[in-house]
């Protein structure tokens, strides 16, 4: 070890000592963990691609791949943040006692703020959707889709980006407490939503014929294509690769088990997207629906149906509010990870680290709000708006790569990870093999495949 090498790198006492004083309790800790991993994707993507491989097939294969490299992956970055006591860069230096690996962090939380800057444009639109929809604006005769277009289409996202930044930082800005006590209000209150949608939507006419499709497995329609988006839907679907579970990670205490908080947040990731599942289909087929992917589905689709049922109004106010409380948990895990860097590395304030960065992401988020239904003209390269190159580059590029040096820094790297990890020797064994073996050759063909440089014709 160089000079430098024993200059930088610490003991664990000296990384306890020093590192960030923040702590989630052990119930605090898994609530944020599944509230992070809880988002948007599984209300509008998962059925579609569920649908698109085989229904209950497809829910199969996305759970053997959850198990068998989203939660290796997932304990594994749970471990560098518990392990390094701060944020991804600070915690990858102090670890292996070698500054190149901080370089590899910051691709992480660059990953996490770009994504901020347009998920909480999304957030907004469920904000304003929840408003209208308990206002009645969204009724039957309504034309939907030109109502959704017509908000797209002015600078109203901007306002609501804004109140999302404005909650989101005021959340952020008291800590891991605050972000504790934040999510175990909000993840009971999703659940309870979730399970009231569920039981009204299976009571619709013809929804019987959406719960069987949704469970009746096809295993004719699973291919290559499918085992490589239900890798990368899993993977992505646990807040992989952007820094999150790191820096949640950095405020566990030592005594919790991560194998048993890993458990959970899966557990909790498969039954937000079954009970999305149950929701989904049952209304798509009762009022003759396609369940296509995006924010069609959720803003044009769905409100249509809900616009035809009795009491519609409440219904969909209610599907909103559940849309807003998965965009909002997962609003404040990313926003955290820039925080969390800006307090490391510049030893800055929580108060100002959030102001400053709550500030640059909402600005940075502005060309996408107005980007994505033509409000200023220009901001169109390609085939892609400003909101779907950012998407692209970070989810499909950013996030990837990320989860890539995760599993080589715990597999080749690290050194004293078994003391951090605290599996049994069995258990840690396999985890090991999977992370130097398996994930890092499937994290890389999901990589190729989500940037387009790998198809199956």
């Amino acid at each position: 070890m160089s000079k430098e090498q024993r200059q930088i790198s610490k003991s664990d006492k000296d990384i306890e000592s020093s590192g960030t004083k923040e702590r989630f309790t052990r119930s605090g800790f898994i609530l944020a963990a599944i509230g992070s991993s809880v988002g948007l994707g599984n209300m509008w993507k998962f059925p579609y691609i569920t649908g698109l491989y085989g229904g209950a097939a497809f829910f199969l294969l996305f759970t053997i791949c959850l198990l068998l490299i989203g939660l290796p992956v997932l304990i594994a970055e749970m471990t560098i943040g518990r392990g390094g006591r701060g944020s991804p860069a600070t915690s990858l230096i102090r670890l292996s006692g070698q500054r190149i690996w901080g370089s590899f962090g910051v691709l992480s939380i660059a990953g996490a703020f770009f994504i901020m800057s347009f998920y909480a444009v999304v957030a907004g639109w469920t904000l304003h959707y929840a408003v209208i929809s308990f206002g009645g604006a969204i009724r039957e005769g309504v034309d939907v889709e030109a109502t959704f277009n017509h908000f797209i289409g002015g600078f109203l996202p901007v306002l609501w980006q804004f109140v999302v930044m404005l909650v989101t930082g005021w959340i952020v800005i008291r800590g891991a407490s605050g972000i504790e006590k934040f999510n175990k209000v909000l993840i009971p209150a999703l659940v309870l939503i979730l399970l009231f949608l569920m039981v009204r939507v299976l009571m619709l006419p013809g929804a019987g014929a959406g719960v069987e499709f949704f469970l009746r497995p096809d295993f004719s329609k699973l291919s290559n294509e499918s085992v490589l988006v239900a890798l990368g839907h899993a993977f992505f679907s646990l807040s992989l690769g952007m820094g999150t579970m790191m820096t949640y990670g950095a405020y566990v205490d030592r005594e919790q088990s991560l194998g048993a908080a890993t458990l959970a947040v899966g557990g909790g990731d498969l039954l937000y997207a079954l009970l999305a599942g149950l929701i989904i289909f049952p209304t798509t087929f009762a009022y003759g629906i396609e369940p296509g992917q995006g924010p069609g589905l959720a803003f044009v689709a769905l409100p249509a149906a809900f616009s035809a049922m009795p009491l519609g109004w409440l219904f969909g106010g209610l599907f909103f509010i559940l849309l807003a409380i998965a965009a909002l948990t997962s609003c404040v895990s990313l926003l955290e990870v820039p925080i969390a860097f800006a307090i490391d590395r510049w030893g800055w304030g929580r108060n100002k680290a959030t102001v400053i960065t709550s500030a640059l992401c909402f600005l940075v988020g502005v060309p996408s709000a107005i980007s994505v239904g033509g409000a200023v003209n220009g901001l169109h390269w390609g085939p892609r708006s400003f909101f779907d190159w950012t998407d692209f580059i970070a989810s499909n590029i950013i996030l990837p790569l990320g989860g890539l040096v995760v599993t080589i820094f715990v597999g080749y790297v690290w050194k004293n990870v078994a003391q951090q990890a605290g599996l049994t020797a069995g258990w840690f064994m396999l985890w090991l093999f999977i992370l130097r073996f398996v994930a890092p050759i499937l994290i890389l063909l999901v990589f190729l495949h989500s940037s387009g440089l790998l198809s199956f014709g």
